[in-house]
């Protein structure tokens, strides 16, 4: 059953307002599209919006079209100013018990963080404190928020699109400088920005091309607004590709460079894991093949987050049932790594009496990699243990194409990170404005569909006497992908699994 149903004057969409008066669905009149969206929420919510645990404050939020209730109950506020700090006694609202003195906020609709009434509560940031003022709230019967109510309110406000919403997640989960760098950058809009250009051209398209359809033959419409669309198109449909081609930069700054240690049993590979992570994650000891299982650890290298991987020794040798898996998990790990360092005794090689390259393809293929130090991009090489070497065996190691390390005495550990760190650049780019990344496999999956659909419109029309209103749907179905990048047009299951991934008060 439905509550209203209206038509609106300028575009002929059909409004309909289901009972609940919580979720407000348009219906194009063409019948080609619809999408949902929610009024404002009937419930007022609140949530600890700071850290959990003891700290020196802590913020409470609510939200809601009884938020201003909470002050007018709860403290002796007799008049609310919008943004302004009042230091005022809480009470509760049923006993009138004193809980704290703390700093009143007010925010009115729709100028808040959710666009809706918005009350903060600053009070001393102790466990028994919080406890009592939440269970006040509860009184009041407010309903305790869920993980991403407030910027799920937001969203739904149009006070942000979901990539804002996507980019203050990634934005409070940021453990390294570039990723709140490039959080920070999506939070304030830049791929909004540029996905909501992209889907502006595709409409005005379509509408020249609903235009062209309608009105052709009666008002003389030429082929002059086709092909002036079609520029347009072409020119988008070269940004995407561009856009696409980044080498997954954002992805990989976002989620970490897998960078996974490789090579033989006992040429240092926990050493080398243990100086890069600053501490002792790995067992190090002089028995080859101590490292049995992968050891994953995260880490922070001059301001790009890396998953650092240490694996077992590769050796083709073993017939232990356990080192052998070590081993497969190993080669597993190489086929997913962004980045790989190949470690390498120095001394073996000295006394190979191979020139450099050739010995370390010999020493690639020793271990059954399928990897090539021409074909693989984000590759280097470790000499270790130069500190058993006098300086000529130093010397013929000495290469452009190698580091050279001792990870007993910590020689050559600054041109290792100096190293890596030129490696993780080229990983994951530096954050701008100008040239946003894509940063979730959700967008880049969505503009792959969407540059589908331009290539199959650019298809039809190289057809002659083809029907344009077959050829036009592909811009629709185009413009619909970009539409669930923004969430113009995302089922509300979708936007359920984005907005539980934040934590609770935000």
């Amino acid at each position: 059953m439905y509550h209203k149903v209206w038509r609106t004057k300028l575009l002929g969409d059909i409004l309909i307002m289901h009972e609940t008066n919580r979720i407000l669905t348009v219906i194009n009149s063409t019948n080609r599209f619809f999408f949902t969206n929610l009024q404002k929420c009937r419930s007022t919510i609140y949530a600890l919006s700071s850290g959990q645990g003891k700290c020196g404050v802590a913020v409470v939020r609510v939200s809601g079209d009884e938020a201003r209730c909470a002050c007018f109950k709860m403290t002796n506020i007799q008049k609310l100013e919008s943004r302004k700090a009042l230091f005022k006694t809480i009470y509760d609202p049923v006993t009138k018990e004193v809980i704290d003195k703390g700093l009143c906020l007010w925010f009115p609709a729709p100028n808040s963080f959710t666009g809706e009434d918005t009350v903060e509560f600053h009070v001393h940031g102790s466990l028994a404190v919080i406890k009592a003022l939440m269970s006040a709230l509860s009184k009041l019967n407010f309903v305790a928020a869920l993980p991403g109510e407030f910027t799920k309110r937001a969203f739904y406000n149009k006070k942000m699109d979901l990539t804002k919403a996507e980019g203050l997640a990634d934005l409070i989960h940021a453990e390294t400088d570039y990723q709140r760098r490039q959080a920070l950058l999506q939070a304030h809009g830049v791929l909004n920005k540029l996905y909501l250009n992209w889907r502006n051209i595709l409409q005005n398209c379509i509408a020249n091309f609903e235009a062209y359809i309608d009105f052709s033959e009666e008002d003389n419409i030429d082929n002059v607004i086709l092909e002036n669309s079609n520029i347009f198109l072409k020119q988008l449909l070269e940004d995407i590709q561009r856009h696409l081609s980044d080498g997954r930069k954002g992805e990989i700054l976002r989620n970490g460079v897998k960078t996974v240690i490789i090579g033989e049993p006992n040429v240092g590979k926990s050493s080398l894991l243990n100086h890069l992570l600053q501490k002792n994650a790995a067992i190090v000891s002089s028995i080859a093949g101590t490292t049995r299982d992968v050891i994953e650890v995260s880490t922070n290298i001059s301001g790009y987050p890396v998953v650092m991987v240490d694996t077992a020794g590769i050796t083709n040798d073993s017939k232990n049932e356990i080192e052998l898996e070590g081993i497969r998990r190993a080669k597993e790990y190489i086929e997913i790594a962004d980045f790989i360092i190949l470690a390498a005794d120095s001394t073996k090689y000295i006394s190979s009496s191979m020139k450099f390259k050739d010995y370390i393809n010999s020493y690639i293929s020793s271990l059954n990699l399928k990897i090539s130090m021409k074909k693989t991009k984000h590759f280097m090489v470790v000499m270790n243990k130069i500190d058993l070497l006098d300086d000529e065996g130093k010397q013929l190691v000495r290469n452009e194409n190698v580091v050279m390390l001792s990870c007993k005495t910590k020689e050559g550990l600054s041109n290792l990170i100096k190293s890596i760190s030129s490696h993780l650049e080229q990983l994951c780019g530096n954050p701008s404005a100008d040239n946003p990344a894509i940063t979730q496999i959700r967008y880049r999956n969505h503009l792959t569909q969407c540059l589908y659909h331009l290539q199959k419109y650019f298809e039809i029309i190289n057809f002659p006497e083809y029907d344009v209103a077959v050829a036009v749907e592909e811009i629709r179905l185009a413009m619909k992908e970009l539409g669930k990048i923004t969430g113009h047009v995302t089922p509300d299951e979708i936007l359920n699994i984005i907005f539980t991934k934040f934590c609770i008060g935000k």
